[in-house]
C-alpha cells in the first residue's frame, strides 16, 4: 500500500466516529418532531341563551303620576331583578278599543312571548290575540276571563280605599266626602264603598258623594269633577282615576285629598293626606319568573292585597291624628294575617237593604260582582253596572 491511499484511510478512520455521531444525532431530532403535542384545542362555547322577550301595554301615559306610573316601575323592577335574561318593552296610551288587539298583535310579531295589558278594557282584544297565539302567554289586568295560554291578575285596590276612608273619616269637618269615579266597573264601585266603610269606622255621620267622568286618564274631567264635588260641600276627596288631577284641585281649594295607586304626595302636598298604592313588582316578578322557568300555567286569577306585598297606604301626612295612625297599622297588621275582614256584616245598601248579615264575611265570588252602593253613599250606580 502506498503512502497516498494510507493516509487517506487514516483520515477517513479519524473521521468516522465524528460521522457516526452526526448520524445519531440527527435521527434523535426525528424522533422529538414524531412524538411533540399537537397544540390544545380553543374551548367550545355555548351560545349564550336568548332573553325572554316582555311587552307591556299600557291605558295611560308612563307619566302620570298614578296607575300607569305604577305598573311602569314594576317593568322596571323586573329588569332589576333577572337582568340580561329579559328585555322589556312597552307602548303607552293604548285605547281601550279595537286598536288595542292591533298592539297585541304587533307585540306578537316582535318575538314577545310573555305580554302584560295593564286595564280592564283590554280583556276581549287580549283574548282574541292569544286564541290566534298559543305560543305566547298572556296576562291580562283586572279582567276575568282566561285561556290555557291567559289568565288575569288583580290588586285590592279596596283595602287601600279602606284605609283612606279611616283617614277621611277623621279629618272631614262637613262630614262629607267625595269620589271621582273613572268607570262604573266592580272594581271601582267596590273601592267607592270601601271608602266609605272605613270613613264609617271613623265617624259614622259621614256622607259620600260621586261624580263619574266615564274614563280612566282625562286631568281636565278630574278636575272638573273635584271641583263640583268641592262646589257642594265636599272637604276631603279621593279618587279612583290615573292622574294626580284630583290632589291638584284640593290644593288650589284649601282641602284634603289622597294620592291613589301611587305617591302622589309631590303634587299637593298641603292637601295630601296619604296615599293608597299598588306595588305590582311582587306579581310582575312572579309572573317573569315563572315563565323563564317553565311553571307558568294559564286559566288562573291572581288577586293580590296588603298580605303579598301589593297594597300599601304610605306617606301619612302630619296633620293625621296619632290614633288614626295607629288604627290604620292595626288595620294593615290585619289585612297581612287575616285577622281582619274589611267587608263583614252586618252591612247595609244604600236602599236600607242588608248585604251582609252579622257576623257574615264576603268571599271573593261576592267582591268581583258588587254593583250597588253600600249606606251611606248618595245616589245609585250607573245603570247597567
Amino acid at each position: 500500500m502506498t503512502a497516498s491511499p494510507k493516509r487517506s484511510l487514516l483520515r477517513y478512520a479519524a473521521l468516522a466516529p465524528a460521522v457516526l455521531a452526526l448520524a445519531i444525532a440527527g435521527c434523535g431530532k426525528k424522533e422529538e418532531t414524531k412524538t411533540a403535542e399537537a397544540p390544545a384545542a380553543a374551548p367550545v362555547v355555548a351560545p349564550k341563551a336568548e332573553p325572554l322577550k316582555v311587552a307591556f301595554a299600557y291605558v295611560g301615559p308612563v307619566g302620570d303620576g298614578g296607575w300607569t306610573f305604577a305598573h311602569d316601575n314594576a317593568r322596571k323592577a323586573v329588569e332589576a331583578e333577572f337582568g340580561d335574561k329579559v328585555a322589556t318593552s312597552f307602548v303607552e296610551k293604548v285605547p281601550e278599543a279595537a286598536d288595542a288587539e292591533r298592539v297585541f298583535r304587533d307585540m306578537v310579531g316582535q318575538g314577545n312571548k310573555l305580554i302584560f295589558g295593564t286595564t280592564f278594557g283590554y280583556m276581549e282584544p287580549m283574548l282574541k290575540v292569544a286564541t290566534d297565539s298559543k305560543d305566547v302567554k298572556f296576562e291580562h289586568a283586572t279582567g276575568y276571563k282566561q285561556a290555557d295560554n291567559m289568565r288575569t291578575y288583580d290588586s285590592r285596590t279596596y283595602e287601600g280605599a279602606y284605609m283612606a276612608g279611616v283617614i277621611a273619616g277623621k279629618m272631614t269637618k262637613t262630614n262629607v266626602l267625595g269620589v271621582v269615579g273613572s268607570i262604573p266597573i266592580p272594581e271601582v264601585i267596590r273601592n267607592i264603598n270601601a271608602f266609605t266603610l272605613g270613613a264609617q269606622s271613623s265617624n259614622p255621620k259621614i256622607k259620600t258623594k260621586v261624580v263619574w267622568v266615564n274614563e280612566w286618564f282625562n286631568p281636565p274631567k278630574e278636575t272638573e269633577a273635584a271641583q263640583s264635588l268641592i262646589n257642594g260641600g265636599v272637604d276631603v276627596l279621593m279618587q279612583n282615576t290615573d292622574s294626580s288631577a284630583v290632589l291638584q284641585t284640593a290644593e288650589k281649594n284649601g282641602k284634603y285629598a289622597f294620592g291613589w295607586d301611587s305617591d302622589m304626595t309631590a303634587y299637593g302636598p298641603k292637601a295630601h293626606l296619604a296615599s293608597a298604592v299598588i306595588n305590582w313588582a311582587p306579581y310582575y316578578i312572579k309572573a317573569v319568573g315563572e315563565a323563564l322557568n317553565g311553571t307558568w300555567s294559564g286559566n288562573q286569577h291572581n288577586w293580590w292585597g296588603v298580605k303579598e306585598g301589593a297594597i300599601d297606604i304610605v306617606s301619612l301626612a302630619d296633620a293625621v291624628p296619632a290614633d288614626t295612625k295607629e288604627k290604620i297599622a292595626q288595620v294593615k297588621a290585619g289585612l297581612k294575617d287575616g285577622s281582619f275582614a274589611i267587608w263583614k256584616g252586618p252591612i247595609v245598601g244604600s236602599d236600607g237593604k242588608v248585604i251582609l248579615k252579622d257576623g257574615e264575611v264576603a268571599d271573593d265570588r261576592f267582591l268581583s260582582g258588587i254593583n250597588f252602593y253600600v249606606k251611606g253613599v248618595e245616589g245609585k250606580p250607573p245603570a247597567g253596572n
